[in-house]
């Protein structure tokens, strides 16, 4: 096997083994000399504030039938689709699901990654006013954006122009560069089948179901107003945790 086949594969397990830092979900791993949480069984998580903390920017209501409905029925269909196919859910965690999601039907691909990017979404997310990243995340970000300002505008851009349902990311690469990319439907790059693969630092859905009740067909204003809720000091601790 060749060299960069053995660094892609390290890369690949590293990556599943960092997954999503869940302060409620108490299974510790090693990951990088540091010990993390990750989740294993494939639960919703309690929202980390009220539907109404985000407005004005991202309204109750909307707050409400995304978590409740949308977030909820991927989470369902998941260990639906676990049962089906005979996953074990206890002793597989979402993000080794997800890196070897080719195996697997349609179904459980897009309830996987549905699960995965909103239990992750919501932390990504805190009441207004959002802050800046510090630290080696801003640094990172000004050695490969040029600054704050560029890293928005480009982050922005992928997910304005991103054609129908999906999402748009921040990424950490194989060899620690940061890099932007966007996903249809659920998809995340921690699959397998993803066209570009990282580490998830940032991410934003841009389903019409996250923004249509108050902003409607005007998916640029959603993203210029989300700006206000980014929970920086998350993003940096994903950033922190992961090494590379």
């Amino acid at each position: 096997m060749s060299s960069s086949s053995n660094s892609r594969r390290q890369f690949i397990k590293q990556t599943g083994k960092a997954g999503i830092a869940m302060a409620s979900m108490p299974i510790i791993h090693t990951f990088g000399g540091l010990q993390l949480s990750q989740e294993v069984n494939y639960i919703q998580q309690p929202l980390p504030y009220a539907f109404n903390a985000l407005e004005p920017f991202i309204d109750a209501m909307t707050m409400d039938i995304h978590y409740t409905k949308h977030a909820a029925g991927y989470t369902k269909n998941l260990n639906d689709a676990c049962v089906a196919e005979s996953v074990d859910i206890k002793s597989k965690s979402i993000t080794s699901l997800l890196e070897s999601i080719s195996k697997y039907s349609t179904k459980m691909r897009n309830n996987a990654g549905g699960h995965y990017n909103h239990e992750l979404f919501w932390q990504l997310m805190k009441p207004a006013p959002a802050t800046s990243p510090t630290g080696a995340l801003a640094d990172a970000i000004n050695k490969s954006f040029g600054s704050l300002d560029n890293f928005k505008t480009a982050f922005s851009d992928a997910a304005k122009t991103r054609f129908g349902s999906g999402w748009a990311w921040l990424i950490v690469k194989e060899k620690g560069q940061l890099a932007i990319c966007s996903t249809p439907n659920q998809d995340n790059p921690v699959m397998d089948i993803a066209e570009t693969k990282g580490y998830p630092l940032l991410g934003l859905d841009v389903w019409e179901h996250a923004y249509y009740l108050k902003y409607q067909n005007k998916r640029p204003d959603y993203i210029n107003a989300w700006w206000n809720l980014v929970n920086w000091k998350f993003v940096e601790d994903r950033y922190n945790a992961f090494k590379f």
